[in-house]
């Protein structure tokens, strides 16, 4: 029998190239040989999102479009909503027993959230949620709800996967062998930069690059792009290495042009403007199949409800096994 991997997204707005390249491309591979459930993260997204509710439901469908668009297959992959599995919010109390507000506090990921939280809002941490400090322990639920054996993971990401393997021995420990441990599977893909040379892309940087942008709005970003601040005039030489244009080029270009485009840069043979204009069409030629697959799905929206209703079923159902083990395990199974 296939394993089963969990994993997950909120739908807190479309995708964009750093989930492509860092999380779509691994689920492109893996779906081919797990039994793989896919998570629409809508009431993990309402940790942060509790007073917008109109934006998590819209970004359901969003990027369950989106999704698809990259080309993962709804015969391969289960796609569901998180709120439709009751198992996972009942999981999550029970777990909540289990594991220390301490414990919450310490977690890496969860720490430097808070920290980012607590700079932002200036309030010494009054802002944090209970939903949002305990939402590790959600995750654990949403892991454990379908014996997930494997979850596909960035590193930043392992001490959430740990707080889930904690807990599940925990519960192990006190109520008997239930409850798989999961594993992950770390994905060998880098974390992609913004367009002005952050470390990271996201949605409220505003260096970003949608997998649904117009070319208009591409033509936009990419002529702000960040690019070799020692190259003043058009036939100075750069160093591409620190230019987040030929950065680009290197994701979506050709080898051959990426080659091309490296030594001109060197030698000052290149203008920024000339390189920009290229790594447009490059980036439109790219986008352009996943777009065209997002046109189709747009139209035809009976389609994605069809999908997340048939994922959800699946998903419901082996849940609800799942929930008759935990509960038997716990003595509650009145």
């Amino acid at each position: 029998m296939k394993k089963t991997i969990l994993t997950g997204l909120r739908p807190t707005g479309n995708l964009h190239l750093g989930h492509y390249f860092g999380a779509c491309q691994n689920y492109l591979k893996l779906q081919n040989d797990y039994d793989f459930y896919l998570e629409i993260a809508d009431v993990q997204a309402l940790t942060d999102n509790f007073n917008n509710p109109e934006k998590v439901r819209r970004n359901v469908t969003e990027i369950t479009i989106d999704l698809l668009s990259t080309g993962l297959n709804p015969d391969k992959v289960n796609f569901f909503i998180q709120s439709k599995i009751p198992e996972i919010a009942e999981l999550t109390v029970f777990y909540s027993n289990l594991v220390t507000v301490a414990r919450l506090e310490r977690n890496p990921t969860v720490k430097t959230e808070i920290a980012q939280k607590k700079e932002l809002f200036g309030n010494n941490g009054e802002s944090i949620t209970y939903g949002f400090l305990g939402y590790p322990v959600s995750q654990a639920a949403d892991i454990t709800a379908f014996n997930g054996e494997l979850v596909p993971v960035g590193e930043d990401q392992l001490p959430l996967l740990e707080q889930c393997r904690e807990i599940v021995r925990k519960f192990n420990s006190i109520y008997g062998e239930t409850l798989k441990e999961p594993e992950a599977i770390l994905s060998e893909a880098k974390r992609v930069k913004g367009l002005d040379g952050n470390d990271k892309m996201g949605k409220s940087l505003g260096n970003a690059i949608f997998l649904n942008d117009t070319e208009e709005v591409i033509n936009q970003k990419i002529m702000k792009a960040v690019t070799d601040p020692q190259k003043i005039k058009k036939d100075d030489p750069a160093n591409p290495d620190i230019c987040m244009v030929y950065y680009y080029h290197d994701l979506v270009n050709t080898k051959e042009n990426k080659e091309k485009i490296c030594n001109e840069c060197k030698k000052g043979t290149r203008g920024c403007v000339q390189c920009k204009k290229e790594l447009i069409k490059a980036m439109n030629e790219f986008l352009k199949p996943i777009q065209d697959k997002r046109k189709y799905y747009e139209q035809h929206p009976e389609i994605i409800n069809d999908i997340l209703k048939n994922g959800t079923e699946k998903a419901k159902e082996k849940a609800e096994q799942q929930m008759k083990s935990v509960k038997k395990a716990m003595k509650i199974d009145y």
